[in-house]
């Protein structure tokens, strides 16, 4: 056993170089619970978070690379649910749960069909707690003007380096008989919910 005093074997402190701006990776997204719920909105099972300050109401995101030359590093980002300033910050927070949905559900964001339908749609915010997809990392300053890293948008089926990043083997090119892009199937089962929070049991309904 090694000597509390003795440091020499300790991991080497981990790098905090920022992750160069554009760079794609395989995350998986955990939520912090922040207690509030609207079940008028659907916003239960205490996922969301109001600010105090401004009475928005987000997602406190948490996103831990799985791969790469990244590994291991951790992001965090807000996804907006509602501001009392306008509409905006919430619909850039569906497009980007939607993107999230497409990535991680390995479904083309040009199709409509039913099963696709099916696939951006969630029984709760547990099936986005522990979800995996492929992030576009991006650089912006935190509140007191240092850069930081940060995840706003989602790489979908339709980019030509997904299928290799997400270990996917390459789509067959063309579409249906219908002329819209052949019905996606997920690339991996979804991962459970954190113990404390459970996730609903059963199938998710978009893969039934």
């Amino acid at each position: 056993m090694t000597a509390w005093n003795d440091f020499n074997d300790a991991e080497q402190q981990p790098s905090f170089d920022l992750i160069p701006k554009g760079t794609l990776a395989r995350v998986r997204m955990t939520l912090k619970p922040g207690g509030f719920d609207d079940p008028a909105q659907g916003w239960t099972g205490g996922y969301a978070t109001q600010s105090f300050e401004t009475g928005s109401v987000y997602l406190a995101a948490e996103f831990v690379v799985l791969e790469g030359e990244y590994a291991r590093r951790k992001l965090w980002s807000n996804i907006g649910l509602h501001s009392p300033k306008g509409p905006a910050w919430g619909q850039m927070g569906r497009s980007f749960v939607r993107a999230i949905l497409n990535s991680a559900r390995n479904v083309h964001p040009q199709d409509n069909g039913p099963q696709a339908a099916a696939a951006r749609r969630i029984q709760g915010f547990h099936e986005l707690d522990g979800i995996e997809f492929l992030a576009r990392i991006d650089i912006e300053k935190d509140g007191r003007g240092d850069l930081k890293n940060v995840i706003k948008s989602a790489v979908e089926p339709d980019h030509p380096d997904y299928a290799r990043l997400m270990g996917l083997p390459p789509k067959a090119s063309g579409t249906g008989h219908s002329g819209a892009p052949a019905a996606a199937t997920p690339p991996r089962a979804m991962p459970p919910a954190a113990p404390q929070r459970p996730a609903v049991p059963g199938k998710p309904a978009w893969a039934q």
